[in-house]
């Protein structure tokens, strides 16, 4: 097409910017701060804590606690039934819908016309502008790509706010010459009944040239199993052959990426990690063999870091960029172009270098399981287990959950190690309760089970008696500081402990 050219100029001019950023981070730090406080002086958030008179991000830091998303959902309620003016400045239409918290199913992350395009949309192209510098001789603007995102809806009656999944409102404000990239049409991408919505993507996109896909793994599994069911071949590659980049993010990606390469088998496959959350998007792989995440410090994001010494803190103290350490655990604190005010996200990343600054995503604050995108935390499960106690007559003295990963012949499920004191009456019953309870207090649990599209029902095992006590004995780590892990991202505490059953006989 005669725009192609234009677009490779484009973003080789994009090179040059997200070089700067990255050899000259903190000046980009420090533009960024005093373009977020200059904007929100007038809102009724800068003026309850006097943005005109802030001059450093010292002052920031001592005037104003971190947050929550409880501490700021007030706000964002008010945001989200058509008020604006309260935690940025220009309107506010759209919001993110993500996993809950503690009191809430679901998070609602604001989103400005400014985080859309100069956070997320910037994040985007940038990661493709270095995908192309490194690859040369790629297609990969002469097909289309496809998104594997979510839905989305009005958020109140006579509302003009609306929510949905960060993909989902990234796809639906995409300006038409960026849709032109895309497959599928908007009616499909939009669909909020997975089932009917996988289909319907494998039907439309069979047959064009697709050139990049991007998406969880668990739900992009499913798709690429259905078209290659549906063209009748067991490499992908044989049914779209230009086919070239995978980009990726959200949950870790090594235990599918020998599923992915049994399933796309061919030399031109590249495999690329971001770290996109609902409140920005934070960094994204720069080089082709390197998975260590550039930070994106050039967006629109003013960071933070907590010291692993301040984790649990009602109010923790926080370092800036310039002074993190390589190979240290930090919790992650943003201000955005969103309306987020130190906003403590509730990850831990680690810094692998500083010149340029690189990150690898480490866990959570808190207790959780992410394998397919679930982000169960720890007091959605222990809620759900209280639950299905209570109504099996069941009591529990020890338990950990693990996930049984996703393959090209199996669905994922989670797979829970429990030692009961007094097992339930009806072990079925249990687990369904378990499984509906977790359904209604977690909406991406919720979405991942339906039909048992990327979640079976899950299995529980129960265990004998002192089962997690010679686990832990095993390991020498028998004391009152040493617990059993409640919710993991790997099989590692499931298998050893299975391990030493089957070892043992029982």
């Amino acid at each position: 097409m005669f725009f192609y050219p234009l677009v490779h100029w484009f973003l080789r001019q994009r090179m040059n910017q997200i070089q700067s950023w990255m050899e000259y981070p903190m000046d980009a730090q420090l533009g960024i701060f005093n373009y977020l406080i200059q904007s929100s002086c007038n809102t009724e958030w800068g003026r309850r804590f006097d943005y005109v008179s802030i001059k450093s991000p010292d002052q920031f830091r001592e005037r104003i606690p971190v947050q929550d998303y409880d501490s700021l959902k007030p706000f964002i309620q008010r945001m989200m039934s058509g008020e604006q003016n309260i935690l940025w400045s220009s309107p506010i239409k759209w919001f993110s819908k993500s996993s809950g918290t503690t009191n809430d199913r679901s998070k609602f992350i604001p989103m400005s016309k400014e985080s859309i395009e100069d956070c997320h949309f910037k994040g985007g192209i940038d990661l493709i502008a270095s995908y192309c510098a490194a690859n040369p001789e790629t297609k990969l603007l002469s097909g289309k790509g496809i998104i594997v995102g979510g839905s989305h809806h009005q958020n109140n009656a006579g509302s003009a706010t609306a929510s949905g999944d960060l993909s989902a409102v990234l796809v639906q404000n995409m300006s038409f010459f960026a849709q032109w990239f895309r497959a599928p049409d908007l009616g499909i991408a939009l669909m909020d009944d997975w089932e009917k919505k996988l289909d319907a993507i494998a039907i439309s996109t069979m047959n064009e040239d697709i050139t990049n896909i991007s998406g969880v793994p668990t739900w992009t599994m499913l798709v690429i199993k259905k078209v290659m069911q549906l063209k009748g071949k067991n490499n992908l590659i044989d049914v779209w052959p230009n086919l070239e980049l995978y980009m990726h993010g959200g949950v870790n990606f090594a235990p599918y990426k020998n599923e992915f390469a049994s399933l796309i088998r061919g030399d031109n496959m590249h495999y690329y990690q971001t770290y996109n959350a609902s409140e920005g998007f934070f960094a994204f792989q720069f080089e082709p063999n390197d998975e260590d995440m550039v930070l994106h410090t050039g967006n629109g994001i003013f960071y933070e870091f907590i010291p692993e010494s301040e984790f649990g803190n009602e109010n923790p103290k926080t370092i800036l960029l310039h002074e993190v350490i390589p190979g240290v655990n930090y919790g992650i604190v943003v201000s955005t172009n969103g309306g987020l005010w130190r906003y403590n996200v509730g990850d831990t990343i680690r810094f692998t270098s500083v010149r340029p600054f690189k990150i690898q995503v480490t866990g959570r604050l808190k207790h959780f399981i992410n394998a397919f995108g679930e982000e169960v935390i720890i007091d959605n499960a222990e809620r759900a287990l209280a639950e299905a106690c209570s109504k099996t007559d069941a009591k529990v003295s020890d338990y950990t959950v693990a996930p049984v990963y996703l393959t090209a012949h199996h669905r994922g499920r989670h797979e829970w190690l429990i030692e009961f004191s007094k097992a339930p009456t009806d072990m079925n019953f249990f687990v369904d309760i378990l499984d509906a309870s977790l359904r209604r207090i977690n909406s991406d649990y919720d979405a991942k089970r339906q039909h048992d599209l990327a979640l079976e029902l899950p299995v529980v095992h129960a265990l004998p008696q002192n089962t997690f006590y010679q686990w832990l004995k095993s390991k020498n780590k028998l004391g009152g500081q040493n617990k059993v892990p409640r919710l993991s991202n790997d099989r590692k505490y499931a298998d050893e402990i299975l391990q030493q059953l089957f070892a043992r006989g029982t």
